[in-house]
């Protein structure tokens, strides 16, 4: 049976109602393509250079995006410095007053923004809302818990906060963040990213310009950028998400400053078997650990099986990855109508064709060198369009033992490609979950808790979950990375607002030249 859109989700529908909701943010069109502005100096402004961007769910060409140069960023950044003086004057009651009524309107366009997450970073549309409430009701929380966090006479920072994030999570960690930032104090700064995610970004920050909060939104490339967003003196702190090329730039130009930062990239997660036999609850785990592709930066992409359990492991394992369920987010069958759910995906496309050209190089180069392929699926049989482009997508494949020369051996592959490694002793688990040294996050299946603990303690991760995994988890829970992973402040729950603000007693947690301090997880 051929496929079809589903009613009213075509691109156009989309960005007709985003135009519809925050007109000031969109300009006129471009070869036949809307442009968006940029939120700079107060005001939404027709200025920059425009570049289309295409979309990974049909590689179609959606919106073109208005690149900035360096000068103009730079009066920006000035701009925001003032606003930020005035906001840190604010009273806090009046702070949280405006921080609500920004998040009432976006969750007056909840649906709005979900299907922007679904058209510009392929996420299915289970998934897409799920970005976008985690981000609302994180505010919220953090809304009732901000007298507290503040309360031991914490003021803002000297400057906005400059964030400078990947496109995985528009909503739940770049818009979340810049609310909490501003419930703090401090005005803030945004750079949208270059691979996805503007439209919905747009939108969102059209509604909290609205709501009377000192927030600047500005798009270009890294090259032209980086000095202005990052080494700028009127820069209060820099927040990165990102990949640890970008992150060590990030990095070194700080190198020679006091800047407050904190810098997110991502590690090797890995997941240890030993001692194990609870398959069924593993393979629980392992089915939801495929959502989105495996395309964020807490995913586990490498299992250390112990020899004697490969068997059971595989036997458990393959079929879960023959299960995953991936295509077009929007795809229908005739029979579909209005109310009806949209497709129950595991994940849509990667972020691009580029990447997934990237990631098929990375699969055959690692097989050549001599890792084992034990499942790489085919794309046949997905549900997809008629006539669809389908260059941005990659059905899962799982490679045995990937040489150690390959770069799928030392580094996260970001897809749906996962390795396996197989050791004989404690000593080897351990090395070979260390190898990308520090991640985010890890995990260790083993019957004997103690036993897993003890092991824990050698782990170079931030979050070590015992049969289960670890996210980056939400409002209270603290957020961090060992090793090159992470440098700067921690954050999540109180260390959040810690990390952008300044007072009280002790020292920050997190990763600095001179001291690395870790809370309890």
């Amino acid at each position: 049976m051929a496929l079809r859109l589903a009613d009213g989700t075509a691109w156009s529908d989309a960005l007709a109602r985003a135009v519809a909701a925050t007109p000031e943010a969109f300009g006129v069109e471009v070869t036949g393509v809307t442009t968006l502005h940029n939120l700079i100096e107060g005001d939404w402004r027709a200025v920059g250079h425009p570049a289309p961007v295409r979309t990974p769910v049909d590689n179609s060409v959606v919106i073109n995006l208005s690149r900035l140069d360096a000068d103009t960023a730079r009066a920006a950044v000035a701009h925001a410095a003032a606003a930020h003086r005035a906001w840190a004057r604010t009273p806090l009651g009046d702070r949280k007053a405006r921080v609500c009524d920004a998040v009432d309107a976006l969750t007056a366009h909840r649906d709005l923004l979900a299907l922007l997450l679904v058209w510009e970073i392929g996420k299915p549309w289970r998934l897409a809302c799920a970005d976008v409430d985690r981000a609302l009701d994180g505010v919220r929380w953090y809304v009732g818990e901000i007298d507290r966090m503040l309360a031991d006479g914490r003021e803002p920072l000297d400057g906005p906060v400059s964030n400078i994030a990947s496109w995985n999570y528009p909503m739940s960690v770049l818009v979340h963040a810049e609310l909490v930032q501003l419930l703090a104090g401090n005005a803030v700064i945004a750079k949208t990213p270059s691979q996805g995610g503007a439209v919905c970004l747009t939108v969102a920050h059209a509604l909290m310009r609205r709501a009377g909060l000192p927030a600047t939104l500005v798009s270009g490339g890294g090259e032209e950028l980086s000095e202005v967003l990052v080494r700028a003196p009127e820069i209060g702190a820099v927040a990165f998400v990102g990949g640890r090329s970008n992150g060590g730039k990030v990095a070194a130009a700080l190198l020679d400053s006091e800047k407050r930062h904190f810098i997110e990239q991502e590690g090797l997660n890995a997941w240890g078997i030993w001692n194990f036999s609870q398959w069924d609850l593993l393979a629980a785990h392992l089915k939801k650990g495929f959502e989105y592709g495996k395309q964020r930066c807490t995913a586990y992409p490498r299992f250390v099986v112990q020899r004697d359990l490969v068997d059971e492991f595989l036997d458990m394992y393959l079929p879960v990855v023959r299960s995953v369920r991936f295509g077009h987010p929007l795809a229908v069958g005739d029979d579909w109508t209005a109310g009806d759910p949209l497709p129950e995906l595991d994940f849509g496309p990667l972020i691009s064709a580029a990447k997934a050209d990237e990631l098929h190089r990375k699969v055959d180069e690692a097989v050549r060198g001599g890792a084992v392929p034990l499942h790489r699926g085919k794309l046949t049989g997905a549900p997809f369009l008629p006539g669809q482009d389908t260059s941005a997508y990659v059905a899962p494949s799982v490679l045995l033992a990937p040489p150690g020369r390959s770069r799928l051996m030392h580094a996260e592959p970001f897809g749906p490609v996962d390795t396996i490694v197989v050791v004989d002793t404690t000593d080897e688990l351990l090395a070979a979950m260390n190898a990308s040294n520090g991640a985010l996050v890890a995990s260790l299946a083993c019957d004997d808790t103690d036993e897993a603990g003890k092991l824990a303690v050698d782990l170079q991760a931030f979050k070590v979950g015992i049969n289960k995994p670890r996210s980056r988890g939400d409002r209270d829970e603290p957020f961090g990375g060992r090793g090159a992973s992470w440098k700067g402040a921690f954050v999540g729950g109180d260390l959040l607002v810690q990390a952008v603000t300044v007072g009280g007693e002790g020292r920050l947690y997190g990763n600095f030249p001179d001291y690395n301090s870790y809370p309890a997880t």
